[in-house]
């Protein structure tokens, strides 16, 4: 093999996920930096703990949530030679607000804006996991759908068609088998690859409103916006307030938004600055 050929081969290893995961740095909570912000949800009972775990190696920081009484467990990875942290939300059915666990989980998506959301769904009830991934992509652009548990599915003799699934929510859906590691180097590269824009996702989003709930849903959105500049998805705040969300509505009443939102875009800046700093 002359020096060209392995030349070739050695940058084609670097770029399969064989190669990448066995360089993948499992980094715990040692994290003082990061490149991007991986939120981890789905319903109880999909192996969403043992995703996290098993991107983070087993190395996790738990506390409680600022203000509250719910766990809160972060870790970290590095992979493509970005560190990403991975942030893992409480087990929600829904992001409608009706428990302390899915207000937290829809805050955090919404108004922390992770560069990825990963939602952990069950190969084997689809029908009922896939409301919250629809709730979350009502919110957010950047989702990863991981499909996980399939070889239960298999198991069961269900087929599921990831590739249909995909198209049809306009988002990555990746089959894993977390507790026995399939599937996990192409969630790797997926989350990497949605975090950085390599992929673009386009996701499935309400379209077909009627005329009075569209111009109800796109005049509530504008004040929405004027009020709270900087919002992050004004769009589905309306829609909630239509749907009468108490949450929400007190959330506007007391001027709760503008916080959550200035709250987060501060913390982003703080984050940026340490990035250049540490450029510099």
């Amino acid at each position: 093999m002359n020096d060209i050929d392995k030349k070739n081969l050695d940058s084609a290893c670097e770029t399969c996920p064989v190669h990448q995961r066995a360089y993948l740095l499992k980094l715990g909570v040692d994290m003082e930096e990061w490149n991007y912000v991986v939120a981890l949800c789905g319903n109880p009972n999909t192996g969403k703990s043992t995703v996290f775990n098993a991107l983070t190696g087993l190395r996790q920081h738990t506390g409680n949530w600022p203000g509250k009484t719910v766990s809160r467990a972060e870790g970290g990875f590095e992979y493509g030679g970005s560190n990403f942290k991975l942030v893992d939300l409480p087990g929600t059915y829904s992001l409608l607000s009706t428990t302390l666990d899915e207000e937290i989980a829809r805050d955090f998506i919404l108004f922390g804006q992770p560069d990825v959301t990963v939602v952990v769904v069950d190969a084997t009830r689809l029908e009922r996991n896939l409301n919250l991934a629809l709730q979350v992509l009502e919110i957010t652009d950047r989702v990863v759908i991981c499909l996980n548990l399939m070889d239960e599915a298999r198991r069961q003799g269900l087929q599921v068609d990831e590739r249909r699934l995909s198209r049809d929510l306009g988002v990555p859906v990746v089959p894993t088998s977390a507790r026995y590691g399939e599937g996990l180097d192409t969630l790797l590269e997926t989350i990497h690859d949605v975090a950085s824009g390599t992929i673009q996702c386009k996701p499935h989003r309400i379209q077909h409103l009627s005329p009075s709930l569209s111009k109800a849903v796109s005049e509530l959105a504008s004040q929405v916006e004027t009020a709270f500049p900087g919002l992050p998805n004004a769009r589905w705040v309306a829609l909630r307030l239509l749907d009468g969300d108490s949450r929400i509505a007190e959330a506007v009443k007391l001027g709760e938004l503008g916080d959550l939102s200035k709250s987060a875009a501060e913390e982003n800046e703080v984050e940026r600055s340490m990035k250049l700093e540490a450029l510099s």
